[in-house]
């Protein structure tokens, strides 16, 4: 008998939650992803001194990160070759976002240390979030709930696919 309810289906947040909202490894989840397939390590794009992959946990569909592939907690303590790389990596993954989800706008982002909000303060990493105007609702705020349209492993074939015809 129907209850009257809304059910939002995320499967993929599953491992997330069983592992009580911290990764269930010790590992640096960015030093283990490169070696990884594309797929496993849900990388978009493998560049010289940096990569891009998918956000495990996104705020939104296509939430990009950008990674040294050196283990490194702070952007001053890049070479300027890794810096480089990064923000290039990031304008692209922009770029390919945008050809491949046409989002209306971007936050870009590297929180520094645990006390500044990085799940992963030991490792230095971007965040590219594409933004709608519709993107937000009452879910975060009520249920601490994010309502995520498309699963990673989609996101990330869109994503790798758009990236070498748009980056």
């Amino acid at each position: 008998m129907p209850d009257g309810l809304a059910r939002l289906w995320t499967p993929h947040r599953i491992a997330y939650i069983e592992a009580g909202g911290v990764p269930a490894s010790h590992e640096c989840p960015f030093c283990v992803a490169p070696s990884l397939s594309d797929e496993d390590g849900l990388i978009v794009h493998r560049g010289e001194h940096a990569y891009v992959l998918m956000n495990l946990f996104p705020y939104n569909s296509g939430h990009l990160l950008v990674c040294p592939y050196r283990h490194v907690a702070g952007y001053d303590d890049t070479t300027p070759a890794e810096s480089a790389e990064m923000s290039a990596l990031t304008q692209s993954a922009m770029r390919v976002i945008r050809a491949v989800s046409r989002p209306a706008g971007f936050n870009i982002g590297m929180n520094q240390g645990a006390v500044a909000g990085a799940g992963v303060a030991a490792h230095l990493h971007q965040h590219v979030v594409p933004r709608w105007a519709s993107d937000a609702n009452f879910f975060p705020i009520i249920a601490q709930t994010k309502a995520i349209p498309k699963l990673l492993g989609d996101a990330r074939r869109e994503l790798a696919e758009g990236w070498a015809a748009n980056a």
